[in-house]
């Protein structure tokens, strides 16, 4: 059977962009379609951005702390238009980058939405059908809203790029990684940010210890941090009277036809406005935005794979086999939106992996364990292997674990903590895992990576001469653990 495309690779992201440049580079015809912007979400509205506006947060606390250290500097105040102008400029450079990088690997771009009509069909947005020998699904995740009441009212991650200027208080629903990294943003650019998370710690899933201290830096830094609590009930009430925190519906029970509507003009009614919110605990407060962090969702919806063998998880999920492959063979999905390693550089090896398994003859798994992976809250946290709690439940394990004042804050008389720590196996003396809470944590845990995912001992650790002065330096000098069991 004739083919117009040996693979049509449906979404831009990181994941997909790569498995059709290396797919082309050996020699197959590929084709590529993208609805919204080339790069996905990691390039236009995750990773890239958001590391850009964590630089951003950070400059306010910084100028302090130089002002400590003898220097005459003073932050002022944070130009959100100034700093989103050249965001939006180095995000369309890179999409421009990306852009360039298919068309000089020779891969044909349909700007345009896809679907898939059977397993060697894809329908376009445009009318046009093409068929492929090979469709990978490579669509992503988005976010999700909780699905309560007028949370439409709020925002999600996608938007808070494009918001025309930062607003004076926020509320920030979730305590995931992107609650928590843009609850320090916000903060550090002198948001007012109050988080609602209905568990009992942020960060679910990291190390209890680590998930603490991160916790506790973070309301340090003025974040009005309230843990099990969640969102009852918000609506959009321009005239809510910011005395009582009660709309105004209630607050002007008694007034006057022309004193209510004084009111309500005074409050901007009709005009959008404030938004009222009920919280489990009871209290009632006043937000310009609620941006709701409460999870992301597979993007499969409507994307023609029910019309297929390509099967669904509960949460809408791809599932694939340990080659990327669905249950459909001629039908293959990398990425977020198989819910697998929902991280960038996972997602690109996925599409290493296809290539080779299906392109290069070479059939390819890719390694889902010990990967490092970073928070970028503030401080951040960096983490690869077992937590402790994890790793307590599997084998005897011996805890190596240090906190401490940095010297570049503890000469300034700040409070700020660090930690590093590691899990350690008492059968083998491998190290199970290592979390690290401080500045710059993200590029630590990439380097000690390297040496967990080897299967380094805490002995081979320990023979690694220290750099000092360094906060990572305790990462082999720990002699006696802090625990075990």
């Amino acid at each position: 059977m004739s083919f117009d495309f040996d693979l049509f690779v449906i979404g831009g992201g990181s994941g997909g962009v790569r498995a059709a440049r290396v797919a082309s580079a050996e020699g197959a015809k590929v084709a590529l379609a993208e609805d919204s912007r080339l790069g996905g979400t990691c390039v236009i509205r995750g990773c890239v951005p958001k590391k850009l506006m964590v630089f951003a947060s950070s400059y306010r606390a910084a100028m302090g702390e130089a002002q400590d250290y003898g220097w005459t500097v003073h932050a002022g105040s944070f130009d959100w238009p100034r700093f989103q102008g050249k965001l939006n400029k180095e995000l369309d450079r890179l999409e421009g980058v990306y852009r360039s990088l298919l068309t000089n690997s020779n891969v044909t771009i349909y700007d345009t939405r896809a679907r898939v009509k059977d397993a060697h069909t894809v329908a376009l947005n445009t009318g046009e059908e093409v068929t492929a020998k090979h469709i990978l699904v490579a669509t992503g995740g988005r976010p999700q809203l909780p699905g309560m009441d007028n949370d439409h009212l709020g925002i999600t991650s996608d938007d808070i790029f494009h918001l025309p200027e930062l607003p004076k208080r926020i509320l920030i629903v979730g305590g995931g990684f992107i609650a928590c990294e843009f609850a320090c943003i916000l903060n550090g650019m002198g948001v007012d940010v109050t988080q609602y998370y209905r568990g009992a710690q942020i960060l679910r899933g990291f190390d209890d210890e680590a998930r603490g201290l991160v916790c506790e830096m973070m309301t340090q830094k003025g974040i009005k941090l309230h843990l099990g609590t969640n969102v009852v009930e918000l609506r959009r009430e321009a005239d809510v009277d910011e005395t009582t925190g009660m709309p105004v519906s209630d607050a002007a029970a008694g007034l006057t036809h022309e004193q209510e509507a004084e009111l309500r003009a005074r409050h901007g009614a009709g005009k959008g406005g404030p938004i009222w919110v009920k919280a489990s605990n009871g209290t009632t407060e006043v937000f310009d935005q609620v941006l709701f962090a409460t999870g992301r969702s597979p993007n499969t919806g409507d994307l023609g794979l029910e019309n297929t063998g390509a099967a669904l998880g509960r949460r809408g999920e791809v599932i694939v086999d340990e080659y990327s492959q669905t249950a459909q063979p001629s039908i293959y999905a990398i990425g977020d939106v198989t819910n697998r390693v929902n991280l960038t550089p996972v997602a690109i090896r996925e599409g290493m992996a296809f290539v080779e398994t299906v392109f290069k003859g070479n059939p390819t798994k890719v390694d889902h364990a010990l990967i490092p992976s970073a928070v970028f809250t503030q401080p951040e946290l960096g983490t690869i292997g077992m937590t402790e709690e994890e790793a307590r439940d599997q084998e005897p394990v011996d805890v190596y674990c240090s906190s401490f004042k940095p010297m570049q804050q503890s000469f300034v008389g700040r409070e700020d903590r660090v930690m590093m720590k590691l899990i350690v196996s008492q059968a083998t003396d491998v190290v199970l895992g290592c979390h690290i809470v401080a500045p710059a944590a993200g590029e630590m845990i990439q380097m000690v990576g390297i040496a967990v995912k080897m299967g380094a001992t805490k002995a081979q650790f320990d023979q690694v001469c220290a750099v000092h002065p360094t906060m990572a330096e305790e990462l082999v000098t720990m002699k006696s653990p802090a625990r075990s069991g």
